[in-house]
C-alpha cells in the first residue's frame, strides 16, 4: 500500500487566510485549524495535511528579515517528519519571501511552495482554492519515493515558478506573477506537466540541511531614472553602515555618463560598498561593457547581477553579508549561482 506524503501548511497571513464578514464587508483571518471546512476539497488530497500559522498573521507588507527567520524555523523544526511544505503568503512580498527562503535553506531536498490568492477563499470567485489545492498536489509529487520538487517555488495560477526567478506583476489579474527569464516548473492543466529539465540538479545527496537564520539588512535599492540628481545620488551612497546597494540600471547595464555619477560610484566601491547591477527591466540580463554606457561600470568592478530579479538580489545580498563572505570574495560569490537564482 503506498504511504502518504505528510504536507505541512504554514499561515503567515494574507487574503489567501482571509474571510470576510458579510455583514461589515471587512476582512478578517479565520481559524487555521478549520481549513478544510472551508474547502472541503482538501479531502479528496492524497495525503495527511497539517497547518500551523503565525501567532498573529500578518500582512505580506509588514514582512521582514526576522519573519522569513520564523518561516525557517518552522520548516527546520518540521522537516523531518514531512515530506513538502506550502507556505500561505501575501502576494505583494511573496517574492522577496520566497527568494529569501531560497537561499535561507540550504540543501533543501523537499518541496517548498508559497501561493497565495488575489481574493478571499469565501469570494465567490475566488482563485484561492486552486492556488492552494494544486500547491499541495505539487508539494506532494513523489518520483521513487523523493520529492519531485526539491526547491522553493511560487505556485499562482496554474504555474509553479522557481522562487527566487519571480516578480508580482499585477495587483489585479489571478495571473499576478511572472518569472521571464526563467519557464515554469510545473503547469497545471488536466493534468501537471512536470518540466523535469528546469528543476534544479541536486549535484550533492545525502546533505542534511542547514537553515541560515542570520540575514544582515544594511541594503538598499536605487533605481536610475532621467534627472536623478547628485543630492539625491550621494544621499543614498552615504546613507550609515550601508554595504549594500542594488542599483537598478538602464536596459543592459546601462547607466548616465555624467562625471559626478560615475566619480560617486567610483568612490563609494573604493569605500568598499558592494554595487550591484541589476537592469530594472521586467526581463533580459545585465551584460556589462556590452555598451559604452556600462564600460565605466564594469571597469568599476560593479558587481554583475546578470539575469537576477531585484528581489532576488536583495535576499541573496543579505544572505551573503549575513554569512559574513570576505569583502574580496562577495562580488565572486555573488555572479555565482546558487539557488538557481541566475545563468
Amino acid at each position: 500500500m503506498k504511504k502518504k506524503t505528510n504536507i505541512l501548511l504554514i499561515y503567515t497571513g494574507g487574503t489567501i487566510g482571509m474571510v470576510k464578514d458579510y455583514k461589515t464587508g471587512a476582512l478578517k483571518a479565520f481559524n487555521f485549524e478549520e481549513l478544510v471546512k472551508n474547502i472541503p476539497e482538501l479531502k479528496q488530497l492524497d495525503c495527511n495535511l497539517k497547518g500551523v500559522s503565525f501567532e498573529e498573521p500578518i500582512d505580506s507588507s509588514n514582512m521582514n528579515p526576522d519573519y522569513w527567520g520564523v518561516i525557517a524555523s518552522i520548516i527546520e523544526e518540521h522537516y523531518a517528519d514531512n515530506d513538502g511544505f506550502v507556505v500561505l503568503h501575501g502576494s505583494d512580498t511573496m517574492s522577496y519571501s520566497a527568494s529569501a527562503l531560497s537561499f535561507m535553506l540550504e540543501n533543501l531536498e523537499k518541496p517548498v511552495i508559497f501561493t497565495g490568492s488575489q481574493l478571499p477563499i469565501g469570494d465567490l470567485r475566488t482563485d484561492a482554492k486552486e492556488n492552494l489545492i494544486t500547491s499541495i498536489e505539487i508539494a506532494a509529487l513523489q518520483k521513487k519515493g523523493k520529492p519531485v520538487v526539491q526547491e522553493v517555488g511560487l505556485y499562482f495560477e496554474y504555474k509553479l515558478y522557481r522562487g527566487n526567478r519571480t516578480t508580482k506583476i499585477n495587483a489585479e489579474h489571478f495571473e499576478a506573477f511572472a518569472s521571464l527569464n526563467h519557464p515554469p516548473l510545473v503547469e497545471s492543466g488536466v493534468h501537471l506537466k512536470v518540466h523535469q529539465n528546469y528543476l534544479i540538479k541536486k549535484m550533492t545527496k545525502n546533505k542534511s540541511l542547514q537553515v541560515h537564520k542570520k540575514l544582515d539588512n544594511n541594503v538598499a535599492i536605487l533605481k536610475l531614472f532621467p534627472g536623478l540628481n547628485q543630492n539625491v545620488l550621494q544621499s543614498v551612497l552615504n546613507i550609515p553602515d550601508l554595504k549594500a546597494l542594488i542599483l537598478e540600471t538602464y536596459g543592459a547595464g546601462n547607466a548616465p555618463m555624467d562625471k559626478w555619477f560615475l566619480g560617486a560610484v567610483k568612490k563609494a566601491v573604493e569605500n568598499g560598498l558592494h554595487i550591484i547591477n541589476v537592469t530594472q527591466c521586467s526581463g533580459g540580463s545585465v551584460s556589462m561593457g556590452h555598451y559604452e554606457t556600462s564600460e565605466k561600470l564594469k571597469a568599476m568592478q560593479l558587481v554583475n547581477g546578470k539575469d537576477i530579479t531585484t528581489e532576488a538580489a536583495v535576499a541573496k545580498a543579505m544572505y551573503l553579508l549575513g554569512a559574513g563572505v570576505p569583502d574580496k570574495l562577495f562580488k565572486t560569490i555573488f555572479e555565482t549561482p546558487l539557488r538557481g537564482e541566475m545563468v
